[in-house]
């Protein structure tokens, strides 16, 4: 069964005043792939630039200027449709997509049509740790960017800015598998999570580097598909979600009016939250498609495909099939885990340093995920920039595993170590950090709270769950040092509870 004709789920149909109503939404993404130089120049594509810095003659598109195709491109779309499950097309065709746009100087963008280089794929993509879905995709194509017009820079006059003319984009387009705001924002994460494992684009929204536009129409549960309406350049995952809810809502209240929906291409105002008209929809004939004279079919053979293949790195499903497999993680932690690459290499540098002996994995994920995790999210930093490195926690981790120091004390070690650094093994020698294991010293310090605290000890005895009470007292006094499943057994012993 196609995605797209699956069931409709109660859950993610929206409210209207006739009744309930489905949202179809499938995406055109614009990933611009990692390479130093353009599609079909040696021009830089890096960002930052003073405008028009990085233009060669064929971006400005200057007389009897011809592209020349950049490998590398080839090569990291290849990459890309490989991690996409797809169909990998030996044999595609460049096309010239005409249009006029002040900043685009050819007057023809360079882009694929009825033969684009990567053909049907699919992604999986986790909703929750027990709901996932499979989303198609129809196809992968590369094209070239066009420059940026700037409005804002003079009264009268409006500048062009060609630095990101002509730089390669792969243009990746779903089917319309995606039935609600949180789907489509699940569905681009894990496609630039993909986009980053493979090193083909950095996924960079702030920059530009991924665009999503977002098509989207309403039905009636299991009706026909409806007229769709295209959002335009949305640049956060955040206002994809936003603007897919914005525009079902507007598109219900049409129809419930007893209007039509017109499919034209619409943009997404995050400051009032609505979208607005920006132009009817054109359609492909309207482009005037042909191929284009200046470019030969593009060509490569299976060997090339293969070694492409053989050298891709282990991909965020396969990862995470390993972590729940080799750590016992559950698949919650290694979703968590496997989301970003860097996060991924420093659990495992964690839980299977190189030389060492592996570590508990479960621990090993509950400290990166929970103590390093919550702090870096906290200050705002990135695991790359993280101030305890992973051979510093996995030392955390092994003094807790041997008994040497409590959980408790393990988070006092874990603020010492993020603040002044130092090896956490030397600090709890220096610092006498080691919890107390001398059943003698730990009796004298529950012998003296039972004394103290006689009605307590009446109290618990008729309600064993004052342990804790104790417990707290206990570690209080040995300043949060003592061995807690000795003081347990010593507790239970001197109280008389089973």
């Amino acid at each position: 069964m196609n995605a797209h004709v699956r069931p409709a789920d109660p859950k993610k149909l929206i409210k209207g005043a006739t009744g309930d109503w489905e949202v179809v939404i499938g995406m055109e993404i614009h990933a611009q792939i990692t390479s130093n130089a353009k599609l079909f120049s040696g021009a830089s594509t890096g960002f930052g630039a003073e405008p028009n810095e990085h233009v060669s003659l064929v971006d400005a598109a200057m007389p009897g200027m011809l592209p020349v195709i950049n490998a590398e491109c080839i090569r990291q779309a290849v990459r890309t449709g490989l991690g996409l499950n797809a169909q990998i097309n030996n044999r595609s065709v460049f096309d010239r997509k005409n249009y006029f746009y002040p900043d685009l100087p050819q007057g023809y963008q360079i882009s694929q049509y009825k033969s684009p280089i990567v053909g049907e794929g699919e992604i999986v993509v986790d909703l929750s740790p027990t709901e996932q879905i499979t989303v198609g995709i129809e196809r992968l194509h590369l094209e070239q960017d066009a420059g940026k017009s700037i409005h804002d820079q003079h009264p009268t006059m409006s500048f062009v800015d060609l630095n990101r003319s002509g730089v390669a984009l792969m243009e990746i387009v779903s089917k319309p598998d995606l039935r609600s705001s949180e789907e489509a924002k699940a569905y681009v994460s894990k496609l630039r999570t993909i986009l980053r494992y493979l090193g083909t684009c950095d996924g960079d929204m702030e920059k530009g580097n991924l665009r999503a536009d977002v098509n989207v129409s309403v039905r009636k549960p299991g009706g026909e598909l409806g007229t769709r309406c295209e959002i335009k350049n949305v640049n956060s995952i955040r206002f994809i979600g936003q603007a897919v809810e914005a525009e079902a809502r507007r598109q219900i209240g049409i129809i419930e009016d007893g209007g039509t929906i017109d499919q034209e291409t619409r943009l997404y105002d995050p400051g009032k939250g609505e979208t607005r008209s920006m132009r009817s929809k054109e359609e492909a004939h309207d482009y005037r498609y042909f191929p284009d004279p200046d470019l030969l079919p593009l060509e490569f053979d299976d060997a090339f495909v293969e070694g492409l293949k053989g050298a891709l790195p282990e991909l965020p499903d396969a990862k995470k099939a390993r972590f729940i497999a080799e750590y016992g993680l559950s698949p919650y932690d290694a979703s968590v885990l496997v989301a970003e690459r860097d996060q991924a290499d420093y659990f495992e540098a964690v839980a299977k340093p190189a030389g060492k002996p592996g570590r508990d994995g479960k621990a090993a994920a509950n400290w990166v995920i929970n103590e390093l995790f919550g702090r870096l999210n906290k200050e705002g930093k990135d695991v790359t920039a993280s101030p305890v490195s992973a051979a510093q926690l996995g030392g955390l981790v092994d003094l807790i595993g041997e008994g040497v120091i409590s959980g408790k004390i393990a988070k006092d070690l874990f603020e010492i170590v993020w603040t002044e650094g130092g090896d956490p093994r030397e600090i709890v020698e220096a610092r006498g950090m080691k919890q107390v294991t001398d059943t003698g010293a730990i009796e004298k310090a529950v012998d003296e709270i039972i004394a103290a605290n006689p009605d307590k000890v009446e109290q618990v005895k008729a309600k064993p769950t004052m342990l804790g009470w104790f417990v707290g007292q206990a570690m209080k006094a040995s300043g949060g040092k003592a061995n807690p499943q000795a003081l347990n057994e010593i507790l239970k012993k001197k109280l008389g509870i089973e």
